[in-house]
């Protein structure tokens, strides 16, 4: 089992920044794939940006060139950087990692709400 905790939601102006952080309980080392998926009301679930151990990248073309992903095996910690927000970014924003036996597990989730 490994348990997720996310921070850094929030409520944002058009244009803002916010940070995502997501800690997970046991070490990352071994986890090839962590990243982020979203859903706003009304919408079907959209992943949003992923990233391997080798720190190879992946972004939705909705978010390519605002927001960045990052991860810190020693901190046991994948991060969304996410600038230059728009209203349509709002949604519950959750992170997930994938062990190496091919199990996902998933945070609660946070809210990033974007006023306009």
């Amino acid at each position: 089992q490994v348990r997720l905790v996310e921070s850094g939601g929030g409520l944002v102006q058009t244009g803002g920044s916010l940070r995502l952080s997501c800690v997970a309980s046991r070490s990352t080392f071994r986890i090839n794939d962590m990243g982020w998926y979203r859903q706003a009301p009304g919408k079907q679930r959209e992943s949003v940006a992923s990233i391997t151990n080798g720190n190879s990248a992946k972004y939705a073309d909705s978010v390519k060139g605002r927001f960045t992903i990052s991860r810190d095996n020693a901190k046991n910690t994948v991060s969304l950087q996410m600038n230059s927000l728009k209203p349509e970014d709002t949604a519950i924003y959750k992170c997930y990692v994938q062990s190496p036996s091919g199990t996902a597990y998933w945070g609660q989730g946070t809210q990033v709400t974007v006023s306009s």
